[in-house]
């Protein structure tokens, strides 16, 4: 019997359309779960009559597969991840691969990369973004790990990747942890994304008050221009989905309590480490932290006072075009410093991440896919060397036309009492990087007065530091 091109450890459903997809696409792929019986579940029902062969036992696995023998495991994060390598190593050999397929830390990526890179076997942390219809169909794919393992990995992973604009969702981002750490920013960007979305909605809520139908009819509008994604497509949907056991709009009674499984958090602390701002993102994870607070709000909102109740009395149409605006200024903030972020970390960690390929593989398969990215891809192919997003010509026009109706919708969230944080901090941000002077001249000096931590001043040479005597 002719041996596997690739197998898999895990069949949850993500391993499982894994499977499906790669062998859809031609390859002979091998299988096998801790728990047998999953296994032969599997066998039994989705990949009956295929090119998949099931296993049950590592080493009838591992035996299955040919040479250099490349194995995926979809496994929970964290220890379990560490238990799978630990069995396979004894089995495997010299340029043998072990790619980690989930949302794994990429710092834990790092250190495995180290410790089998030392014993001769090539580890790959890829991020595979899509959902359980991108991994089955096609997802966008973020491998990191060595130039001599990419070469084995790429004639599969570029394949049964999703395609846009007639290229493959799948790059080489760099080594050890690269694949991983981008798709955590992928993830944190995808955060920033959907709570702007909902933000768009609570204003218009507040305000024009729109009906779950009208709120469809004008998310599907918006897909149909510069906000066409996969997100804004989904949400219109979402309104238009009505609950079987009432009858109302399902979202109206879907509980405000949202949930998240960390890459978030990540992002946003390793944004902190290295000193870079990234206040769209965290206001997402932040907002998704208050709205698990259920019953602290419920129990404020009963004592705390809030601005006078008052109805929409303006041009309608004018606020929903604001707010669109809003979403789509504070949007292009958001990818702006997601991409800051990876610049730094590629400096950091030495992995010359190439921004117009990590926007070109996001542009298909993925959860922030969206013709956005077009644009992003670009930006970054004819400026390889571009600082921040918002410098490029055409998001600057594009801040430049929507600023003012940004503004609005900022307002008018402040005046309704509508909670809005991640399009503030998008302005804010955006405020600030235009600012050749911020009020950081009296930080310095408060610094200066309670600690003695010295400034430089404007009319000296950069780099000088001085100290004044405050108590004296």
């Amino acid at each position: 019997m002719s041996k596997s091109n690739i197998g898999l450890i895990g069949l949850a459903v993500m391993g499982e359309n894994l499977v499906l997809n790669m062998e859809s696409k031609g390859f002979r792929v091998a299988v096998y779960n801790r728990t047998t019986a999953v296994t032969d579940k599997f066998a039994e029902n989705r990949a009956k009559g295929k090119n998949i062969v099931p296993c049950r036992t590592l080493e009838e696995f591992v035996g299955a597969l040919d040479r250099p023998r490349k194995v995926q495991i979809m496994v929970k994060a964290g220890a379990p991840v560490d238990a799978v390598i630990a069995q396979l190593v004894p089995l495997l050999e010299a340029g043998d691969i072990i790619i980690d397929g989930g949302n794994s830390l990429w710092t834990d990526t790092q250190r495995r990369e180290k410790s089998l890179r030392e014993q001769g076997i090539h580890f790959f942390g890829v991020g595979v973004s899509g959902g359980e219809e991108g991994a089955l169909k096609g997802p966008s794919i973020m491998p990191g790990g060595s130039a001599e393992g990419w070469k084995v990995l790429e004639p599969i992973y570029t394949k049964i990747a999703a395609v846009a604009e007639g290229e493959p969702c799948c790059r080489h981002m760099g080594t050890d942890g690269a694949g991983h750490y981008v798709k955590m920013v992928h993830n944190g960007i995808e955060y920033g994304d959907m709570q702007l979305i909902c933000e768009a909605y609570a204003i218009l809520q507040a305000t024009v008050a729109p009906t779950a139908e009208e709120f469809a009819a004008i998310f599907s509008e918006w897909n149909h221009g510069d906000l066409d994604s996969f997100l804004i497509d989904i949400t219109a949907n979402i309104f238009g989905r009505k609950d079987a056991l009432t009858g109302k709009p399902l979202v109206d009674v879907i509980l405000d309590k949202a949930g998240q499984k960390g890459t978030g958090k990540w992002t946003v602390g390793h944004a902190v480490e290295m000193g870079v701002p990234l206040s769209v993102i965290g206001s997402a994870v932040e907002a998704r932290i208050l709205s698990s607070m259920k019953a602290e709000r419920v129990e404020a909102a009963g004592v705390l006072p809030a601005p006078e109740p008052k109805n929409w009395s303006g041009d309608r149409q004018a606020l929903v075009n604001a707010v669109r605006d809003a979403l789509y200024a504070s949007k292009i903030i958001s990818y702006a410093q997601g991409f800051v972020q990876l610049g730094a970390a590629s400096e950091l960690y030495g992995w010359s991440l190439n921004f117009g390929d990590i926007s070109s593989i996001w542009r298909g398969g993925c959860i922030i896919r969206a013709r956005f990215l077009n644009r992003i891809t670009e930006a970054y192919r004819s400026n390889p060397s571009l600082k921040n997003l918002i410098l490029d010509p055409y998001f600057r026009d594009m801040i430049a036309k929507s600023q003012s109706n940004w503004r609005t919708a900022v307002q008018t969230a402040i005046e309704y009492g509508v909670a809005a944080p991640a399009f503030s901090a998008a302005l804010s941000y955006y405020d600030s990087c235009r600012s050749a002077r911020l009020p950081a001249n009296l930080l310095q000096a408060q610094r200066d007065y309670f600690g003695a931590h010295t400034y430089e001043r404007t009319d000296k040479p950069a780099g000088e530091f001085f100290h004044t005597e405050w108590f004296g």
